[in-house]
């Protein structure tokens, strides 16, 4: 049913009040993402995404790191879209081909510090937040500090938005990731 009820907006077609952040994002990437167009149904959904988004990246986790808890998230949540995009955003950013398939196959990854990143990310997830003591201790003596466990709660928030709005929408993958696709395991 959702393929019938969500509308691929245009900046045409899009409520007014989506029509400027749409048009950003197209300038930004060169295209029009089509999970945007679906998102712009909801001009708050999408303005909130990207605000959120852009701080995340902000943050104190590297470029790398970002990546692995966004893919970390868009494995477990299932959101084609968002591990076909993370995957090339991880390969620009340099990511080795074991780290990158190790992510999009939910195994433990080949470098012990984005391993336990990839762990505090589930741990958050599982837990819904309450992760056991010995789990956040873990994460700190992997070399990172509180407020990287608090940069994580937010990389969840934020691609939590995204993988269910994706989902929701049954967004489609664009032909810029389409070397990228993935589904899960089965």
């Amino acid at each position: 049913m959702s393929k019938h009820v969500f509308t691929v907006h245009t900046t045409d077609t899009a409520p007014e009040a989506a029509r400027s952040t749409m048009n950003g994002v197209r300038r930004a990437l060169g295209h029009l993402p089509g999970a945007v167009g679906l998102m712009a149904e909801s001009p708050e959904l999408l303005q909130g995404f990207l605000t959120v988004n852009g701080i995340f990246e902000s943050c104190g986790l590297n470029e790398v790191e970002r990546e692995v808890v966004v893919l970390a998230v868009a494995v477990r949540n299932e959101c084609h879209l968002c591990v076909a995009m993370h995957t090339a955003t991880l390969a620009r950013h340099g990511g080795a081909p074991e780290l990158i398939d190790a992510l999009r196959a939910d195994t433990p990854l080949p470098d012990e510090r984005l391993e336990a990143l990839r762990r505090f990310t589930h741990a958050v997830l599982d837990h819904r937040g309450a992760v056991p003591d010995e789990e956040l201790s873990a994460f700190l003596a992997a070399g990172y500090q509180p407020r990287h466990a608090l940069d994580v709660v937010l990389g969840v928030g934020t691609y939590t938005i995204s993988t269910f709005a994706n989902r929701l929408t049954r967004a489609p993958l664009d032909p810029p990731v389409a070397a990228y696709a993935w589904e899960p395991a089965a």
